[in-house]
């Protein structure tokens, strides 16, 4: 039987036919609307308020400037967060600001010193006991196999070479580091200090009555002890400092009137020297390295109780002349000559009235760094070392590279560099 080709196509266009209307009455007739969407910012606030939280409607996340091309993954690089107004960055050299330090030991430190070479430093740890010398990269090397347990004070010689160590019990020895000998000293001997070539000592030895205390000098071994001047009850006004230049061994100081003392200066041969005036008390005195000058600080009512620095000529016929202040609030033994003519100092941020008077209470501040030139009296803040230090000591390399302190804080040492 032959197929009916012509009812088969009709049947199939009959078929097309009805999707196609199908099609077209969902179309145009039954397909769900698209509501148009107006823009609506649900974060609008009053002015000058913050949305409420959590309304995150419109935030646009992510958003790309630019075209992409459809499908790309691109990653949007984060910017650094914007720094605080004023924020300031350390400095590797001292030029003014906030300085980057190094700390070039992780224990308390004690009698810190330069030492002979004028680049590394000489300590004493007293967890350890032992004598150390430590060069300007950190590096550690025992001065002596020999322990010394306790030790209260320290006194260097001037070349280095010897200390005399002082203890709780009032027990004192001189140790020589460079032959490995051990003097013992006197217990009634005390407040020593170095002649000029290391070979003789100036100190106070206290009798039992007032008839029997004098400042004398004695050689380093405790032999050929001599007396100067008779102390008497001046114990705490007089103080043993042989000057550079060999010429004075002490100084003393008597009250002249409420915010001024009288500086007297004490030679080895009744020297009849001149004495000059300090601007308030609590002498504390730095000899300059040629000791043709004297550095010293000193309260008054005049600087509400806070100690000052000044400068005088403290050499011959010119003591007493040339007498100025450096307008810096801070202890002479916070400052150190590096040459006759520069001197550093550690100067505190902020001092309370009266620091002068309650030094060991009120000495807490952190402290920047000051250089004075002395022959145009300049001077300048040169570091403001990381970390808020209270700097307790200072000392400069003689090449001028470094500035090494120790830390009131920790009791470290540190490194600044200064070029």
């Amino acid at each position: 039987m032959s197929l009916n080709w012509k009812r088969i196509l009709l049947l199939i266009g009959f078929l097309l036919s009805v999707v196609a209307i199908a099609y077209l009455l969902y179309f145009f007739f039954l397909k769900p609307a698209i509501p148009t969407q107006v823009p609506t910012n649900v974060n609008v606030a009053e002015p000058g308020v913050l949305p409420p939280a959590g309304l995150n409607a419109n935030i646009p996340i992510g958003a790309n400037v630019g075209v992409l091309t459809p499908g790309a993954n691109v990653a949007i690089p984060l910017q650094p967060a914007a720094l605080p107004p004023g924020t300031e960055f350390p400095s590797t050299f001292a030029s003014g600001g906030l300085t980057e330090i190094t700390s070039l030991t992780s224990e308390r430190s004690y009698g810190t010193t330069l030492a002979s070479d004028g680049s590394s430093l000489l300590y004493y740890d007293k967890n350890s006991g032992q004598f150390y010398r430590l060069t300007n990269d950190g590096k550690k090397i025992l001065l002596t196999d020999k322990i010394f347990h306790e030790v209260e004070n320290i006194i260097w010689s001037q070349d280095k070479e010897k200390a005399v160590l002082e203890y709780p019990d009032g027990s004192n020895i001189v140790y020589n580091f460079k032959t490995k000998e051990q003097i013992t000293l006197p217990k009634h001997w005390k407040d020593f200090d170095f002649s000029p070539n290391s070979d003789q000592l100036v100190f106070k030895s206290m009798g039992t009555g007032e008839e029997n205390r004098w400042l004398a000098v004695a050689k380093t071994d405790g032999s050929q002890a001599e007396k100067i001047e008779l102390l008497g009850d001046k114990d705490a006004t007089v103080f043993p400092d042989w000057s550079p230049n060999n010429q004075v061994i002490a100084t003393f100081v008597e009250d002249k009137n409420a915010d001024q003392q009288t500086l007297y200066f004490v030679g080895l041969n009744d020297e009849n020297f001149k004495s000059t005036i300090i601007e308030g008390r609590n002498f504390q005195g730095l000899w300059s390295t040629k000791g043709d000058r004297l550095l010293y600080s000193a309260y008054s009512g005049l600087t509400d109780f806070k100690p000052s620095l000044w400068i005088v000529s403290a050499q011959g016929e010119n003591i007493g002349q040339n007498r100025q202040s450096l307008d810096l609030e801070t202890w002479a033994s916070k400052c150190s000559f590096s040459n006759n003519e520069t001197v550093y100092c550690a100067v505190p941020k902020n001092l309370e009235e009266g620091a002068g008077i309650f030094y060991r209470e009120l000495d807490n501040s952190p402290t920047d760094i000051y250089k004075i030139d002395l022959k145009t009296g300049f001077k300048s803040m040169i570091a403001a070392p990381v970390g808020n230090h209270n700097i307790e000591s200072i000392m400069a390399s003689n090449d001028g590279s470094y500035l090494y302190f120790t830390s009131k804080n920790d009791g470290r040492i540190y490194q600044v560099r200064l070029k």
